[in-house]
């Protein structure tokens, strides 16, 4: 190859790729010498008149290649970069070194594109960043085979992104089954920090993805850089520091050793990440995420990016009598949901044939005779005559080695030749990779769909993948998703995974709700929810009121606390309504018809988090012109005296109309004291300005522990 001298700077020679989002917007250069654009920034909007070339910027570094290397859009390994790179292939076994040879760059219509050429390596990767509404920049990396021989990919990533070097810390999420979105912050890291998958799905610590904080970063101020990947299975996180002084952040889907081999004239292309860049802290990138996810979501009847269809309130029948129902005790439960106002009953788990526990039955997706003597029709009409929809839950990826399915088909399994076929909850992964797999399924949930009026799916999905099944897992999970979408459009689909094991925004375009976690205790989805609402609007956030005692915890809560706690995601019923005395029953009612008059304000706008003195946590949802503020307290006060809360995102509202709707939970001993303005406030409200609400705060009722006080807020004049 020819060498690459180091250009001199002549400042109109300056040739940069500039990609405008709201509020941010991302800068390359194409430079003389480097094929591939170089990196130039990533955050706030920034007038580049008279702006240096990159390279004129650069001396000569100690113990560095005498040919400079800086970040570029596709950065490879092998000639002077050491960081992460963007493409690691082989050809017969053996890495190919990759040096991009020529390159074609241009933005049109909000979306950059970029096509890089190795003709020495026989490949062409084909770059994109689109810039989505509300702020997020979509990135996508296509990799073409155009060598002789089939090409190896051993790594190919969504999207290589710089960091400032005054970046402070990273917020992540871990969990586990029943205790998913556990919040972990901590400094940047000094040499590399990885969030891997390795259990072929997303995981319960949610969507695959990491918020960087800067400089003081809070909620509703400091500059914040995040990025999620859009994959239901491996993936790698990584933030690493580059010894010039900054950090790299980079994102890809983790791929198993010689899963992804490609014929010449083949191509393979990356699941796509969202970055965010927000300047007005955590709440900007939450915001920035909702929107970029709303624009993917596919509502029953709607295309893509349509707003919400109101969100029926359902009531899903797992706890309320696990295996052990029929079509008689079902009928009654179904009873006893619509005369509360239940607008959807979900059959879960046990209706399908030899299903009397979880040993048997997963795989045969007929109605068991002995519950169900007539199917599941008479059922699906009795709950629709009582004027509620009728979903079913059904878990197709996976089989029973106790059904006809494997005993007729063993080799459908995912395995390992010759090792054993390790089961979690008695049962084994059915290899959608296979497109007989792929039809036996569509087959039988088709069948399911057309005979019996279904109007939702609970999709599950209850164990990790071992083995995991690879990338062609998951491509075959989005191809069936896809035909069954196709062909029933009308069908709602929820996704699950133990709870909350694959909530990402992989699964988006195929499903239209996430159960968030199988712990449905009201203290414990306090933090989980939060954590949800960082990569995942409300409106898909499947929140139940539960019963008492909590089935995953065995600790007791007031109805009120559970319920309120559960309004602001996708609102549910996950208990037996009669079980509960008359006056609970008359509550609980009380609550679906409260949430059904505010769930177009909690599922149409924006969501704001924070955090009060003294344990006290906070979320808003809607707009300024009708929104919901829940004040949360799960433990006891220490202080005296509640402090006002600071809402900093009503500063520039004007006139702010505040009504206290209610205190929920708190329940039991002596009653809370409460204040004159907070009798005001409930009766006719009160009006504060919103600069007196931004920056002194607005004063709180005393509250209990496991309470939740909700106002209303309308701002009157802006």
């Amino acid at each position: 190859m020819p060498s690459r001298c180091m250009p001199l700077w002549v400042p109109d020679m300056v040739r940069l790729l500039t990609l405008e989002a709201d509020g941010a917007v991302l800068v390359l250069e194409q430079a003389e010498g480097f094929a591939a654009p170089l990196w130039r920034h990533w955050g706030a909007p920034v007038d580049t008149a008279g702006l240096p070339a990159l390279l004129q910027t650069r001396g000569a570094a100690s113990f560095s290649p005498d040919r400079d290397v800086p970040l570029s859009l596709a950065p490879v390994g092998g000639l002077g970069w050491f960081g992460p790179v963007v493409v690691r292939v082989r050809r017969a076994g053996v890495p190919v070194v990759v040096a991009w040879t020529s390159v074609e760059a241009k933005v049109v219509d909000g979306e950059l594109v970029v096509r890089l050429d190795d003709a020495v390596a026989g490949i062409v990767l084909e770059q994109r960043i689109l810039a989505e509404p509300g702020g997020a920049l979509r990135f996508s990396a296509t990799l073409s085979n155009t060598g002789e021989g089939p090409l190896a990919v051993d790594r190919l990533a969504s999207a290589v992104l710089p960091l400032p070097a005054d970046s402070a810390g990273l917020l992540s999420w871990r969990g586990r089954h029943n205790a998913e979105l556990v919040e972990c912050i901590e400094p940047m890291p000094q040499q590399r920090w990885v969030r891997e998958g390795r259990r072929g799905l997303t995981g319960h610590g949610g969507a695959p993805g990491v918020y960087v904080l800067g400089p003081g970063a809070d909620f509703a101020t400091g500059e914040v850089r995040a990025l999620q990947l859009c994959w239901s299975g491996d993936a790698e996180i990584a933030v690493e520091r580059d010894d010039e002084g900054a950090w790299l952040l980079s994102a890809a889907a983790a791929l198993q050793p010689g899963e992804v081999v490609l014929p010449s004239g083949a191509r393979w292309q990356t699941p796509d990440a969202l970055a965010v860049f927000s300047s007005t802290g955590r709440n900007g990138a939450i915001d920035a995420f909702h929107g970029a996810v709303r624009a993917m979501i596919a509502w029953p009847g709607q295309v893509a990016g349509a707003p919400a269809t109101p969100r029926k309130v359902h009531l899903n029948s797992w706890e309320a009598c696990y295996f052990d129902h029929d079509a008689a005790r079902i009928g009654e439960l179904a009873e006893a949901a619509a005369a509360i106002g239940v607008e959807r009953f979900v059959l879960d788990d046990g209706w399908f044939r030899g299903r009397n526990d979880d040993t048997a039955g997963l795989g045969d997706w007929t109605a068991d005779p002995a519950k169900y003597p007539h199917g599941l029709g008479p059922l699906a009409q009795r709950v629709n005559a009582l004027g509620m929809e009728f979903g079913l839950w059904v878990e197709p990826e996976m089989v029973n080695p106790d059904s006809d399915l494997y005993r007729t088909h063993p080799d459908w399994a995912l395995a390992a030749p010759e090792r054993e076929r390790p089961t979690a909850r008695n049962q084994l992964v059915l290899d959608l990779s296979r497109g007989d797999v792929r039809d036996y399924l569509f087959g039988c949930l088709d069948k399911l769909l057309r005979d019996t009026p279904i109007g939702y799916l609970k999709w599950d999905h209850n164990r990790d993948l071992a083995p995991r099944g690879g990338a062609g897992q998951v491509a075959g999970l989005y191809d069936l998703l896809g035909r069954l979408r196709a062909a029933h459009p009308a069908v709602e689909i929820e996704s699950c995974a133990g709870g909350g094991g694959r909530s990402d925004a992989g699964m988006v375009p195929f499903v239209h709700r996430f159960w968030t976690s199988d712990n449905i205790d009201a203290v414990s989805r306090v933090a989980m929810q939060r954590g949800f609402l960082h990569f995942l609007p409300p409106e898909m956030m499947g929140a139940h009121v539960g019963a008492s005692p909590a089935h995953a915890t065995g600790r007791t809560q007031a109805l009120s606390f559970r319920a309120a706690t559960a309004l602001p995601g996708h609102f549910g019923v996950e208990l037996d309504p009669r079980a509960l005395g008359e006056a609970d029953r008359f509550e609980l009612a009380h609550w679906i018809a409260f949430q059904q008059e505010w769930r177009d304000v909690l599922h149409q706008g924006r969501t704001w988090l924070g955090e009060g003195a003294d344990g006290l946590t906070w979320q808003a949802q809607g707009t300024l012109n009708s929104l919901l503020l829940f004040v949360t307290r799960t433990a006891p006060p220490l202080d005296r005296r509640p402090q006002p809360l600071r809402l900093p995102f009503l500063r520039d509202a004007g006139i702010c109309k505040v009504r206290l709707l209610r205190i929920a939970g708190g329940q039991g001993g002596h009653a809370a004291p409460t204040t004159a303005l907070a009798t005001q406030m409930q009766a006719d409200g009160v009006s504060l300005t919103a600069s007196w609400l931004a920056e002194a705060g607005l004063p709180l009722p005393p509250m209990k522990a496991e309470s939740v006080a909700i106002f209303h807020i309308v701002a009157t004049t802006r």
